[in-house]
Order: C-alpha cells, then structure tokens, then sequence
C-alpha cells in the first residue's frame, strides 16, 4: 500500500475519533430512554472551550478536561429539564444545539485563527507500531484514539454483561418496571445524559485541537448530527458504533487528501460524499435490521412515577 493510503487512512482514525467518542456519549442516554439532540451544541462548547484552555495552559489534557466539564453542564442541563421537568426531549434538544452554537460562536470570537503550539503526542505501541500498513495506521495514534476505541469495548461489556448495564438497558426498555424492581431511574437517567455531555464535550475539544488544529465559529459542521445518525445506524451496538465511526473517517479523510493532490473533481462533490455516506449507511442499518430503528422502547419519552400508580 502507498504512502498516500497508508496517511490517508492514519488520519481518518483520527477524523473518525470525535464520531466515536460523542456516539458513545449519545448510546448511553438513549439507552436509557433519553433522546440527546443536543449533542451538536455540546460538541461546539467542548470545542472552544477545550482549545481556549489549550491556549491559556498550553496542556492538552486540561483543555479536554474543560471540554468534558463544558459538555456535562450542557447534560445536566439536558437531563433537568427533560427528566426532572419532563420537557419535550426533541424541542430541549433543538434548543440546546442552538444555545451551544451561539454560546460557542460568542465566546470563541478572540480566540478565531489562533494556533494552539501542541499537538497530541503519537505513541506506538510496542511489537504493532512496526508492522506494515497496519500499524502506522492503528498503531502509532495518540492517547485519545487508542482510548475512544477501549472505551467503545468497555461500553459494550458493561452493558452487556454487567448488572449496572442491565439496570440500564431497563430504564430505557421499561421504567416503570425497573423502579418497582428498585432500580434508581431518575439517578440512572441523569448520570447516563451528563456522561453522554462530558463525552460529547470531549469530542468536540479533540476535534478542534486534533483535527482541525483551530477554532472557528460552527467548526464542527454537523459532526453531532452524524454521530447520531451513525448510533441509529449501528442499531445501538457500541462496536458497530465505532466500526462506522472509522468507516466516516476514511470518507472524510479522503475528500481532504483528493484535496491535496490537486485532483480535479468538484471539490462542492467532494464534501458532500461525508454526507452521502451517512445516508447510506443509515439505509444500510436500518435494512440489516429489516425494520426502523426505534432503539429502547421509551427513548423519548419522560418517566412519571405517579402514572404507574
């Protein structure tokens, strides 16, 4: 393989890593019934707010950390509303795009066209990094790809195989039932949606710091908006999720490196092939299920205790 696939394909794991990490955040909340629109918004004030810290300490982990905080409020904010007050989800979500967009384009105005002088550290991992192809591709990446990937493993287990993730998969199925079999659903609802924020916030600080190396008003161009497709798409499977994360990430980092060559193909076609594509894996998805997908069966819908009574 040349050297023209071997980088393209190196960098769309990294383009593919904010996908993975904000459709890991939006599985857990729809898992337990809380339907996230948001998470473009949450992606957008993880972003200036992770490159602005990067700016102020020059530490890339303390700007994800902010970008993580920046993204929970957002979540909290989401779940107050939606599970305590019991607003309509969709509406709650819309707005909150729109908050973190204006939010995100206000705050980041001094900070627009600025360089953030580190980069994310590339570690190889010992007896992989060596081996052709594939390991300068999946092998010599940063901290936070390798991480997105272990965490889609971690999710996976946990949901599948342990009592938590049961009581999870519960909430989002049948609240009324886990809250009589004493499971916290209220609790559960609220930590699922804030962790869904913090990761949301976290994949929109890698992608200013790592992906597009700069801050600008709607940088993530409706990079929210795909991870929740692609969670559709995977019918809410955590590895299927980040397969589909990569797959984008190649598409994407093939329009920037066909750029780069020069080619003469309409560079309007060219970005509208990311776009494409999420369209058609979402038609793959749901024709592989042979059904819609709906997720669990009270994803959207708001828990009332006392209608159970």
């Amino acid at each position: 393989m040349n050297g023209f696939w071997v980088q393209t394909l190196h960098q769309a794991v990294i383009a593919g890593t904010p996908l993975a990490l904000a459709g890991l955040g939006e599985l857990l909340a729809e898992t337990v019934g809380v339907l996230n629109l948001g998470v473009e918004g949450m992606m957008l004030i993880g972003a200036v707010t992770a490159y602005a810290t990067a700016l102020v300490t020059g530490n890339l982990w303390i700007a994800l950390t902010a970008g993580a905080l920046a993204g929970s409020l957002f979540g909290l904010l989401h779940a107050f509303l939606t599970v305590t007050l019991r607003v309509n989800q969709i509406a709650i979500g819309l707005t909150l795009v729109f908050l973190g967009a204006g939010l995100s384009g206000y705050a980041g105005q001094s900070i627009a066209g600025a360089p953030v002088a580190q980069s994310f550290e590339t570690v190889a991992i010992p007896g992989f990094g060596a081996l052709p192809v594939v390991g300068p591709i999946l092998f010599r990446q940063d901290w936070v790809v390798y991480g997105a990937g272990l965490l889609g493993v971690a999710v996976w287990v946990f949901l599948r195989f342990t009592a938590t993730g049961l009581n999870l998969r519960a909430t989002g199925e049948d609240p009324a039932a886990a809250d009589a079999a004493g499971v916290p659903v209220v609790a559960i609802r609220y930590l699922a949606t804030i962790a869904g924020g913090a990761l949301a916030g976290v994949a929109g600080g890698y992608f200013s710091l790592a992906v597009a190396h700069a801050w600008a008003d709607q940088i993530t161009g409706g990079q929210g908006w795909i991870a929740l497709s692609l969670v559709i798409a995977s019918n809410w499977k955590p590895l299927r999720l980040i397969c589909f994360s990569l797959l984008f990430g190649i598409v994407d980092s093939l329009y920037f490196s066909l750029q780069a060559l020069g080619t003469d193909f309409p560079s309007s076609i060219l970005a509208m092939v990311p776009y494409v594509f999420t369209l058609v894996v979402l038609a793959i998805g749901i024709a592989w299920r042979k059904e819609l997908g709906v997720g669990p069966a009270m994803l959207g819908r708001p828990y009332d205790r006392e209608e159970r009574i």
